[in-house]
């Protein structure tokens, strides 16, 4: 990580980026819990507009639904029951969108509202559906505002966090960049809440393993924190997106990223970007079973892009079926890739350590030769 006090437009997923990905957190958005923030949400939104003049394609995502909602029914701690949650997001949503489209459609904007849950990116057919109505959306001068669908996902009314369905949302559309907007200014390399002399880190990798050492928890509102953010940032580096972390209080922070001006932290990511399909398989949550690869097979894949074959599988285990997608773990249980198998479970069992010859033997048919096809593979 090396810190920098000056321009970097030598960014261009910022200054000459088409598509960003702007994330808003629940403290920004509801003035800390006292109702929504109306002044700075026209001032965002005044920005977007700007953004959009110059040809820069937006989604926003935004959290603040329970948050407003807790405002508006009079209440002045998050509860913890589940119907509690969905009650407080379902009065906050509509309260929320209606604002937005209000001060969208001043500047001559229309906003579409996304209700997403972890759900409708876990599958295939919904991810693409999903990604298909997005661009279109764009391609119309639409501006989407997804948020989780917090009435009615029942794990624990969480996708995990906005931060995470950012990143995920910036896969979906193969944006440039993927913006988060706090109440900090960035990531430090301590707490400022601490040390007074903690330094800002104005450009990293994402995937460095120092950003989350210094990393913090979340706060009373909302349900990220820096770590969340940086696991964002990871996800979204593995389509080749920049993210910036900064502060959303600054004087217009999207118009100076916009000119390449140095705002936040910076995290860069370290590959081209995967293509499309992969993108959808690195930004799975819930994997439906796991298979164990002995020491070839790991190489095969990591060294030689090979896809997996039956005969280098020790165990497995899970509930998955044919299409779903599966952990690829080595001896230690470390996960190394994720795939979608083209058998069920029970099929893997039976055809573990089996040639092809053997895998049609034991199976009396044989679908694909490849338990995992390398185009449906993706190294972790």
């Amino acid at each position: 990580m090396r810190p920098t006090d000056h321009q970097k437009p030598e960014f261009a997923e910022l200054t000459d980026g088409s598509r960003w990905v702007i994330k808003i957190g629940s403290a920004l958005l509801t003035e800390d819990g006292q109702g929504i923030a109306q002044d700075r949400i026209r001032d965002w939104v005044s920005q977007i507009a700007a953004l959009r003049a110059q040809g820069v394609q937006v989604v926003l995502v935004s959290s603040g639904a329970v948050a407003a909602g807790m405002t508006e029914l009079g209440w002045t701690e998050r509860p913890h029951e589940l119907e509690y949650l969905q009650a407080a997001a379902a009065v906050g949503q509509s309260r929320l969108i209606q604002f937005y489209q209000d001060c969208f459609q001043q500047h001559g904007l229309c906003a579409a509202q996304i209700l997403l849950t972890n759900a409708d990116l876990a599958d295939r057919q919904r991810y693409l559906n999903a990604r298909s109505t997005l661009r279109t959306l764009l391609s119309l001068n639409v501006i989407p505002i997804i948020n989780e669908n917090d009435t009615v996902v029942t794990d624990e009314i969480r996708f995990g966090d906005n931060d995470t369905l950012g990143a995920l949302v910036a896969n979906l559309v193969e944006a440039d960049a993927l913006v988060i907007l706090t109440d900090q200014t960035g990531i430090y390399d301590s707490d400022p809440r601490k040390n007074p002399d903690a330094s800002l880190i104005a450009h990293a990798r994402a995937n460095d393993p120092k950003l989350l050492a210094v990393a913090s928890g979340g706060g009373a509102l909302g349900r990220g924190g820096m770590v969340t953010k940086v696991r964002a940032a990871r996800l979204a580096s593995r389509s080749g997106a920049l993210t910036v972390i900064a502060g959303g209080r600054a004087d217009s922070v999207l118009t100076r990223l916009r000119k390449g001006e140095q705002v936040g932290s910076f995290l860069t990511a370290d590959e081209a970007p995967l293509a499309a399909r992969k993108q959808w398989l690195a930004g799975q949550l819930q994997s439906q079973g796991w298979v164990r690869l002995d020491a070839g097979a790991v190489r095969a894949i990591k060294e030689q892009g090979k896809s997996l074959l039956p005969v280098g599988v020790l165990a497995t285990d899970g509930r998955f079926k044919r299409g779903d997608l599966v952990d690829c773990v080595d001896e230690q249980g470390a996960v190394i890739a994720k795939g979608l198998c083209n058998y069920s479970v029970e099929e893997t069992r039976r055809v573990l350590r089996k040639s092809t010859k053997a895998m049609e033997q034991e199976l009396g048919y044989i679908s694909e030769p490849e338990l995992v096809h390398r185009d449906n593979l993706v190294v972790m």
